[in-house]
């Protein structure tokens, strides 16, 4: 018996629009009404995801920033985080921008979320881009929400960081995301977010005991609840972990063919075609509609 779904946001949960399918709100409540504990497991910050869970009324904790930041959308209670230190971030900033990227900074897990950031590109579109949409999104919080600053060097030690990202053209990350890995090694995770079709990675980097996968095991240690009896539904790299805790593990129909071709992952219908919503029916409302 499933007691504990995590669903992956983007890609996941929303359609290519970036909207909730009226399917997906249906099948997503009647779990919950069901007696499962419902979250989202997204890579995004708590700010950026918290819209999402007060819409759909979660009751659980989102797993927000990888894992790295657990925290209720109504209250804004933190459950667990874990942070990067300030001569980790220094270094991740520093390697990052000697390869020519951009840095976006998460900082105050214990507020909302503060978005730093020095400079943008002229041809970093996807940054410009969400940037954009972070400022709409929050309206009146947007100052509040996001802060450019002058040298994020010189401001690092003044914040507690949960995660530092980079983002452009799949080539270009790659590259950077083998530099990154070589300069850190383990003191990190590093998480490559891809969409070929897009052009487009994001790279996330982490403290080293962060994933989905983690933030999904700690919450399900606090509820009392097995992994075999947990359940999670995603469609990219970085919820890899969080498939291989669960004991259902569903991946969407236009995740990456690597993704698709495991085995022991069932997966559903793409995020166009409410494809979480027939996961739900078919293993935890009993409706084999697949």
């Amino acid at each position: 018996m499933i007691k504990l779904l995590a669903l992956d946001l983007d890609g996941t949960t929303l359609d290519s629009r970036g909207e909730i399918p009226d399917d997906n709100r249906r099948a997503i409540r009647a779990a919950e009404d069901a007696g499962v504990l419902v979250t989202i497991a997204t890579g995004r910050r708590f700010r950026d995801a918290r819209p999402v869970g007060v819409e759909l009324e979660l009751n659980a904790p989102l797993i927000t920033h990888n894992g790295g930041l657990l925290k209720y959308a109504g209250s804004g209670e933190a459950v667990a985080y874990s942070l990067l230190s300030h001569k980790t971030s220094l270094e991740i900033v520093k390697a990052g921008k000697s390869f020519g990227g951009d840095a976006l900074v998460s900082a105050d897990p214990q507020g909302y979320g503060k978005l730093l950031y020095d400079r943008v590109s002229d041809d970093n579109e996807p940054l410009q881009k969400y940037i954009r949409w972070s400022q709409k999104l929050h309206g009146p919080e947007a100052e509040n929400s996001i802060e450019h600053v002058p040298i994020l060097e010189d401001i690092l030690d003044q914040h507690e960081i949960v995660h530092i990202s980079f983002s452009g053209s799949c080539a270009a990350m790659h590259s950077l995301d083998n530099l990154l890995r070589s300069e850190l090694g383990a003191s990190v995770t590093i998480l490559s977010t891809i969409y070929p079709r897009r052009d487009f990675t994001l790279i996330d980097i982490l403290p080293p005991d962060t994933s989905k996968g983690h933030g999904m095991s700690r919450l399900a240690a606090v509820e009392n609840i097995p992994a075999e009896e947990t359940m999670a539904i995603g469609d990219n790299f970085n919820d890899l972990e969080m498939l291989e805790f669960a004991g259902t593990a569903v991946v969407m129909g236009n995740a990456d063919a690597r993704l698709r071709d495991r085995p022991e992952f069932y997966t559903t219908l793409t995020n166009d075609e409410a494809g979480v919503a027939r996961a739900i029916e078919r293993f935890i409302l009993n409706q084999e509609n697949n």
